[in-house]
This record gives C-alpha cells, structure tokens and sequence, in this order.
C-alpha cells in the first residue's frame, strides 16, 4: 500500500475529511452558521466565528493554481522518490478552496512518475485515491 510516505495524523478536525475519502469523495468542511466552506479544517470559522461545521461532499475537479518540484535534500522518507510533482489545485465549486497533492498519470502510479515538465498552470484535474494504510487515502490528481 504504502511507497514509503509519512501517514498524516487523525485529529478530530480532520477526520472526517479521512473517512471520505475512504469512501472514495473529497469532501470539505462547511460552516453551520454562514455556510461557507473551507479547507483546510479549522475549529473555528474565520468569518462568523461559528463552531459548528459538517463536510460535504465536492466534484473533485480543479485546476492547477501552483506547483512546485522538490528534489533532494528532503525528508528521508522521500529522497528516493525526489524529483516529483506536488500542485496546489483550485477546486471548482470555489476557487479560493485548495488543495495540496501529487501529479499523477494515473491512480495508483507513483509520485515521481509524472513528468514535470508537463505541468501547466491552470490545467484542469480530478481527485484520484491512493491508499497508504487503511485509515488514509491520499487524494491525488490526473490530467482531465
């Protein structure tokens, strides 16, 4: 399952977003008070300052807003797989809503797979899974 990757933690603020994408959706965190949505999960919404919050589901497209290529130094647990492609994607429901993953060709390839040389700002995505354990599912993005 895993290519060596760290596992994210699971804390109350972020563990529904886990259990959807288990479920194969992506999903974001809404407010109960003036229903906006965010990512990444906070407490506490900026805007009203609301607590309540539930997760709805998104299309899971986007396009990509930014990229960056990492290559070694880096973490150990992922100097083998360096250079690779980590984009910031803009989801389609808002575009102020991002989100931070691989490039991948397609699910289930690895994470240095992709060419870099391909990726172009504002090329449109969807969300593919990757499980690494049985609790996480790692969102990752194909080309539309």
């Amino acid at each position: 399952m895993s290519q060596g990757y760290l596992t994210p933690p699971i804390d109350e603020n972020n563990a529904g977003f886990w259990e959807a994408t288990r479920r194969g959706v992506l999903s974001v965190e809404q407010c109960t008070g003036c229903e906006v949505r965010r990512f990444p999960p906070r407490p506490m919404c900026p805007h009203c300052h609301e607590t309540g919050r539930c997760w709805v589901p998104v299309s899971g497209e986007g396009t990509i807003w930014s990229f960056v290529v990492p290559h070694p130094p880096l973490l150990p647990e992922f100097t083998e797989l360096a250079p690779y492609s980590v984009i910031i994607v803009s989801l389609a429901e808002d575009p102020r809503l991002r989100m931070v993953g691989n490039l991948v060709d397609e699910p289930g390839d690895r994470i240095n797979a992709f060419d870099p040389a391909r990726i172009e700002i504002g090329a449109r995505v969807r969300v593919v899974f990757e499980p690494i354990s049985d609790s996480i599912h790692l969102p990752r993005w194909v080309l539309l």
